[in-house]
């Protein structure tokens, strides 16, 4: 009878898996579908913060009660504000945007009754701040999921995004006698187009590949299934032995290092007689669902590496490493040290992070409701499409990225004029689903490469293994890898770290030609000997000096080279697949 059950219980089991296999492609199938419309964000994350944050406040009398009080101070400090400004005092209680919000700058928010508007909007988001924060047993990370979902709800509704509540929009229908609101509604009709048929932003065609940006001399002298690697033409007579070899990220197209050739960084380095290579990344499609991260440090840095030693034997190299391309280096150099391999110069950091615990505002959505709901989406098309992961990048700024074109395009009627880096920003690749899944997960997620867990070749590696001198840089207003995130480098590296904190932006603040108006930089040495220092305490003893950064890193790259030059390199008998900028950066 005992054998009779278990025959039984094993043939249900049988006929219960192909419903259950059934079942989930019916969730992923909704899972993607979903993501389609919600910029790759889970529904559940947000579903799961409020949920926390509601349940926590239900219990607590004593938070309600103080946010109820808040608001009728908040009421009472706005009739204090208005009362001043209608008495033409000199108002004690008005309440600024942040230093980063420049919807109210114009004169005309100072007017009646427009000043009561933002008054009463930013009043209103400094309430709800307080409300979604400080709720005793909420989660640090639901806390801020919350704060973070209320300011964008409330963005929304902010005054200046309204005809009827924006002093500028209807100063400029005077102005015009509403034709902006013609030229508006042109603009979206033409932008609709373009988006409906995944052609590029309109402007961008200005801004052509290996015409306009992209234009350095070079030739591409390796090429596999995933890079090509191009060598760019020397500028002087001779060039300084080690070669620099750049490993841009493969979220985007390598040419903001050779945007045009005023702002080119591999230009510059060029004129100042460096040797410098690029890895130029495939644009994979769904046929490359399968590559890995790891296929990425053997084909990609370790490839170029490699063809690097054939074609100059015996010379170190500075490696450098940009955004996510950092976050490879710096899981190829520890491998590297780990093996033995002594090909490194020195490894330089632009913008790149090891340690994504305080990884900003973009790791609030990197959790197991998170990455199964974008795994989904990936799985079925095989790749994450750059422009669903651009508009996740937008919503971290909405205000900048999204509210602010609205207001300028459609509702004043004029066009932003097109730069080369924002026709840059528009040109998106796509990611594998095995290598981006790989990557959110052990690195995002469970932080592997931090904690001593990320393995390669079917070993551990460690950060702390490298011991050739580290240039590591950060932007003041990175939201994409946090400068202070960024810094963190220090506590897993022994060896000598040099830190340098540049002005602007993830993007801007790299490109820093000379003579770019308004830049400024801090820059401090840590040798091995040196005691550990926070963040903060940096800041106080790096002094701010003016200008571009370039020079900086020059000299240190300088200090940490041989000194000896070589010849020319590009004598004719070097082999060519095609000359710069290559075949895969034109890969739609």
């Amino acid at each position: 009878m005992k054998h009779e059950l278990d025959l039984t219980r094993l043939a249900s089991a049988k006929e219960v898996e192909p419903f259950e296999q059934a079942a989930a492609a019916i969730d992923q199938a909704f899972h993607g579908m979903v993501a389609r419309y919600t910029n790759v964000l889970s529904p559940m994350v947000f579903g799961a913060a409020f949920m926390d944050w509601g349940v926590h406040l239900a219990l607590s009398p004593g938070k309600q009660m103080q946010i109820a009080v808040d608001q009728l101070f908040q009421w009472q400090r706005f009739g204090a504000i208005m009362l001043e400004s209608l008495t033409g005092q000199r108002s004690t209680h008005a309440i600024l945007p942040r230093p980063e919000d420049n919807r109210f700058s114009e004169p005309e928010w100072r007017q009646w009754p427009y000043y009561a508007f933002w008054q009463a909007f930013l009043l209103q988001q400094e309430w709800w701040h307080k409300a979604t924060t400080g709720v005793e047993g909420v989660t640090q990370k639901h806390e801020q999921v919350v704060a973070f979902g209320m300011r964008q709800l409330l963005d929304i509704w902010a005054p200046s995004n309204f005809i009827v509540t924006n002093p500028a929009v209807r100063r400029r229908m005077r102005e015009t006698n509403g034709a902006n609101l013609m030229d508006g509604a042109a603009n979206f009709l033409e932008d609709w187009q373009k988006l409906r048929t995944g052609q590029r932003p309109i402007g961008t065609e200005a801004y052509q590949v290996g015409r306009d940006v992209a234009v350095t001399p070079g030739k591409v002298v390796f090429r596999n299934r995933l890079i090509e690697l191009i060598l760019y033409t020397p500028k002087t007579e001779s060039v300084k032995a080690e070669p620099i070899l750049f490993v841009p990220a493969w979220i985007m197209k390598y040419y903001i290092l050779d945007l045009s050739p005023s702002n080119s960084l591999v230009r510059y380095l060029v004129e100042q007689g460096f040797t410098v290579f690029m890895i130029s990344w495939h644009n994979p499609s769904e046929a490359d669902r399968d590559l890995s991260l790891e296929d990425y440090r053997r084909l990609g840095i370790m490839a170029a590496i490699d063809a690097i030693s054939m074609l100059l034997p015996g010379r170190k190299i500075h490696a450098t490493g940009y955004c996510l391309g950092g976050t490879l280096l710096s899981i190829a150099a520890a491998t590297m040290a780990r093996d033995g391999c002594e090909k490194l110069k020195t490894v330089s950091m632009i913008a790149a992070q090891v340690d994504f615990r305080e990884g900003g505002e973009l790791t609030l959505f990197i959790d197991e409701s998170q990455l199964k709901f974008l795994e989904d989406l990936m799985r079925q098309q095989g790749f994450l499409d750059g422009r669903q992961m651009l508009g996740a990048f937008q919503l971290l700024r909405s205000n900048d990225l999204f509210w602010s074109r609205i207001i300028h395009d459609y509702l004043m009627g004029k066009r932003h004029s097109m730069t080369d880096l924002i026709a840059w920003n528009t040109d998106t690749t796509r990611m594998p689903y095995r290598m981006h899944s790989e990557y959110l997960r052990k690195l995002f997620l469970d932080n592997d490469l931090a904690e001593g867990r990320f393995e390669t070749d079917g070993r551990p590696i460690a950060v702390n293994d490298i011991h050739v001198p580290i240039f590591a840089v950060g932007t003041e207003k990175d939201h994409i890898a946090p400068w202070k995130s960024v810094f963190k480098i220090h506590l897993l590296a022994k060896t000598e770290v040099t830190f340098l904190l540049t002005s602007s932006g993830h993007n801007a603040g790299i490109i820093s030609e000379i003579g770019h108006p308004g830049r400024h930089y801090r820059f401090h040495t840590k040798t091995e000997k040196d005691h550990y220092i926070h963040s903060n305490r940096w800041f106080a003893i790096a002094k701010r000096q003016e200008g571009s950064w370039w020079p900086q890193w020059v000299d240190w790259l300088q200090e940490h080279s041989s000194g000896e030059r070589k010849p020319l390199l590009l004598d004719g008998n070097v082999s060519a697949f095609a000359d710069a900028p290559g075949t895969y950066v034109l890969e739609a």
